[in-house]
């Protein structure tokens, strides 16, 4: 079955993985997976997402060392070259990453990865502020451990919200993490209610890294059209897919200066 999004109180981020039949021969999967386990990763934390409407730079974070590794691989191997973010939503999110997006079949969109997932590493310290760069997957009713997309990745565009939001989105994370302590940092508050973000995931997905360069770049994707942005008929999976595609190319900045 396949599982892409689920709409309830607030949006949440899935991707669906296709389910292989067992085979005793190894899988284009097991052959990926021992491909990423040879390459030599780059020192540098900054990469650029090419785009054709621009670059954005994203740098990963040590603090979840899973992801910031197998996002390194992934990008060795050129796993991502010619990938979609086939997902945008202005005002939450773009999401790409899923390598069936290279092929012309729009309904198997969101529903793809490498073959494997990377145990959470859900931090504290770590926030889907304005321009976060986390891990997509599947909702906790088949995914309790939530475990990342081996691919699947989004970047927060996000909005700002009000300090009575904050409240409620805070009672809803007490009970979705669950933490019955959980409360926003003051600095994290007054992030959202300036800067903006999507504080209704936090504590429930793996940030793993943030946008530093290419903000607006970000906004022109999550404004690109899309059938439900136009008033098009399409199946609710492909409601936020662009009617253009946005093929991305992923390399690491070996030299990279923030500012310059």
């Amino acid at each position: 079955m396949k599982r892409q999004m689920l709409m309830g109180i607030v949006p949440v981020l899935l991707f669906a993985a296709c389910q292989r039949p067992p085979s005793s021969q190894p899988s284009p999967a097991d052959s990926l997976a021992q491909t990423l386990d040879t390459l030599a990763l780059p020192a540098t934390n900054y990469y650029a997402i090419y785009t054709p409407l621009g670059r954005m730079v994203v740098r990963l974070y040590d603090e979840t060392p899973q992801h910031r590794d197998n996002f390194k691989r992934l990008v060795a191997a050129s796993f991502y070259d010619s990938t979609t973010f086939h997902r945008v939503i202005e005002g939450f999110v773009i999401q790409g990453g899923d390598p069936n997006s290279k092929d012309a079949d729009p309904s198997n969109d969101g529903t793809g990865g490498p073959g494997y997932t990377i145990p959470a590493e859900i931090r504290p310290g770590l926030f889907h502020k304005r321009g976060a760069l986390a891990a997509a997957r599947q909702g906790d009713e088949v995914n309790p451990e939530r475990r990342s997309s081996g691919s699947q990745f989004y970047l927060v565009v996000g909005r700002t919200f009000d300090s009575a939001t904050l409240d409620e989105i805070e009672a809803y994370l007490r009970e979705q993490i669950p933490d019955p302590h959980f409360a926003f940092p003051d600095s994290i508050r007054r992030l959202y209610q300036t800067v903006g973000g999507a504080p209704f995931l936090d504590g429930l997905y793996t940030v793993f890294g943030e946008l530093v360069e290419g903000f607006e770049v970000l906004d022109a994707i999550a404004r690109l059209p899309t059938p439900r942005r136009t008033g098009q008929q399409a199946p609710p999976a492909q409601l936020d897919r662009p009617l253009q595609p946005v093929p991305m190319t992923i390399r690491p900045l070996e030299n990279y200066s923030p500012g310059s």
